[in-house]
């Protein structure tokens, strides 16, 4: 087109945090911080790269370098913190800053669009107000060029963006502190690093994944051992970290890696136990067989492991890591594939993931985890309200479960399964002897100890969960940000208001997309009488989901006792919300 081109930029965007709020209480004194604001912005921007737009409270700027978007963006953040610094509280303006590195179309009247600007704009709402938040594409660029640290806020799905979004938060002096490294536990402890894909495949991705997950899941039923769950330990899937990083993150004494090659009826696997403080190798092993050997591989994988720890199996749990629970490669192949899918949690993810899971439960009609899987998929279906009919969708959850423990009773994702749809059917009691009946099968289960404190939490025994929520915590320190906001909600009920707020704030450093923990975070502020936060919080919200509604939340959320409820909505009330 003669009117355009097309070419890979640095894009800021900006706009203003609570802006709505902020004209709703004082108009002209806004405008006229706004203006300020803007010239701050020009003033950066000048020789560096050029303001393309300024509609609304926003700014949008191009910038032929990253690194000198990333320095704009953080000179502007300095500059309107020292203006902050001489207003009044309810004064200051607060900007959000996304930068990416995208594809741009850019017209003859200066305009530009494209997907590289839209990224750049969904970063911005996931940034902190006064902070800065990069695209994975941005960060690759900076990344050991400023004098700033990066943390990784994992991958966002974001409005109008068909794929995941990976964000990263600049941290900058003043910014909250990490959080420190896990306490090594008092016994052996393990994380398994997914195995790399040697196939020269990409579809076989799926299949090292299996192999690495499959690992875990035998290692976690050994009572002697303490296990990262699947989902921390994959954090670190397609980078090359430092061994004794990831001991010091995880909060573990080893790790096992290894590369897994698939090619037609054979299979190569290689693994190796390392001890993350020496970076010793406590173990290695070679593994050329047929694919219909796998299982035998992975028993000798795991009493490897075993053995080299130290550990001494009990009778129950050499069985039950010996309970495969198909013999058939095929069966086993399609359960992997949607197993790969349901860790999606997305709509279409476990439509796909249905599919393979149905066809592995014909090949090997007495195979029970695609069952539970299946059952965990409709339960996800009831609890995000994705079907219409919600009873009858959480009772094929139940009769999945159910289906896939007579099938075999030792099955611990069975009886999880159950357990997590028995709670959201408010049946409070089994909903506990489930969970805690997957927990004697596999005690280092993380999602089963959260989901345990969950149920208990529900059900007004909220002392009590804190200390489940905690160990699902430490058994998956990196992605179980789910139960961060659940401990809140216990010490909230427990009257400490003050505790729920700051892991309320924690979690929404770590989510910055979360409407949840700012509602509970709103509550907690109508308890402390601090009106003024919580109305701002709530502005937040708003911003983030405006469909947001406590009352309908209320027709959802299983709690047995209906006056916890009421707990939270006084909260919000005292702060200035009807709810």
């Amino acid at each position: 087109m003669s009117d355009s081109e097309r070419r890979l930029a640095a894009i800021l965007s900006a706009d203003v945090a609570g802006y709505s709020r902020l004209m709703g209480a004082d108009e002209e004194a806004t405008v006229a911080a706004l203006a300020e604001s803007r010239r701050i912005f020009r003033d950066a921007i000048a020789g560096r790269g050029r303001v393309v737009d300024t509609a609304g409270d926003s700014v949008l700027a191009e910038f032929a370098s990253v690194v000198e978007a990333v320095r704009t963006a953080l000179a502007i953040q300095d500059a309107l913190s020292e203006r902050n610094a001489t207003l009044a509280e309810d004064q200051r303006m607060h900007f959000r800053i996304g930068v990416n590195l995208g594809d741009v179309i850019g017209h003859d009247d200066g305009t530009i669009y494209g997907d590289g600007v839209n990224v750049a704009a969904r970063l911005e709402s996931l940034a902190e107000p006064g902070g800065v938040c990069l695209s994975e594409a941005a960060h690759m660029q900076v990344e050991g060029k400023l004098d700033v640290a990066f943390r990784d806020m994992g991958k966002h799905e974001v409005k109008n963006i068909a794929r995941p979004v990976r964000a990263w938060q600049v941290v900058t002096e003043g910014a909250p502190a990490p959080a420190p490294a896990p306490v090594l536990p008092d016994k052996p402890s393990i994380a398994v690093l997914p195995f790399a894909n040697m196939s020269g495949d990409p579809e076989q991705e799926y299949f090292s994944d299996g192999i690495s997950e499959d690992i875990i899941t035998d290692i976690s039923k050994v009572s002697g051992l303490f296990v990262i769950a699947r989902n921390s330990s994959f954090s670190y899937k397609g980078k090359s970290p430092k061994i004794e990083t990831v001991c010091r993150e995880l909060g573990v004494r080893h790790v096992l890696e290894g590369s897994v090659r698939k090619a037609g009826g054979r299979v190569r696997i290689t693994a190796q136990l390392i001890e993350g403080t020496t970076g010793g190798h406590l173990w290695a092993e070679r593994y050329d067989r047929d694919l219909t050997d796998i299982f035998a591989v992975q028993d000798e994988v795991t009493q490897a492991i075993v053995t080299a720890l130290k550990v001494t199996l009990t009778p129950s749990e050499q069985d039950g890591i010996a309970r495969r629970g198909t013999n058939s490669i095929e069966a086993y192949d399609a359960f992997i594939r949607g197993r790969e899918w349901t860790l999606t949690w997305s709509r279409d993810g476990h439509a796909k993931a249905r599919r393979w899971l149905e066809k592995a439960r014909e090949l090997d009609p007495g195979f029970a985890d695609p069952l539970a899987l299946l059952s965990l998929i409709q339960a996800m279906a009831a609890i995000n309200r994705w079907e219409v009919d919600w009873q009858r969708t959480c009772e094929a959850a139940r009769d999945l479960a159910a289906e896939a423990i007579a099938l075999d009773e030792s099955s611990p994702h069975a009886h999880f399964a159950l357990g997590t749809i028995s709670v959201w059917l408010r049946q409070h009691e089994m909903a506990i002897a489930e969970t805690e009946r997957a927990l004697a099968l596999d005690p280092n289960m993380a999602e089963a100890h959260g989901t345990l404190g969950m149920i208990r939490h529900y059900a007004g025994e909220s002392a009590a969960a804190i200390n489940d929520l905690e160990t699902g915590l430490q058994l998956d320190p990196i992605s179980n940000q789910m139960a961060l906001h659940q401990v809140a909600l216990c010490h909230f009920m427990l009257g400490d208001y003050e505790a729920a707020a700051a892991l309320s704030r924690e979690r929404i450093r770590r989510v910055p997309s979360t409407d949840a923990s700012r509602m509970l975070l709103v509550a907690a502020c109508g308890h402390l009488g601090r009106t003024d936060e919580g109305l701002a919080i709530w502005q937040d919200l708003m911003t983030i989901n405006p469909d947001y509604s406590f009352a309908e939340k209320q027709k959802i959320l299983p709690y047995k006792n209906p006056a916890d409820l009421e707990h939270i909505a006084e909260g919000l009330r005292k702060a200035g919300i009807e709810a």
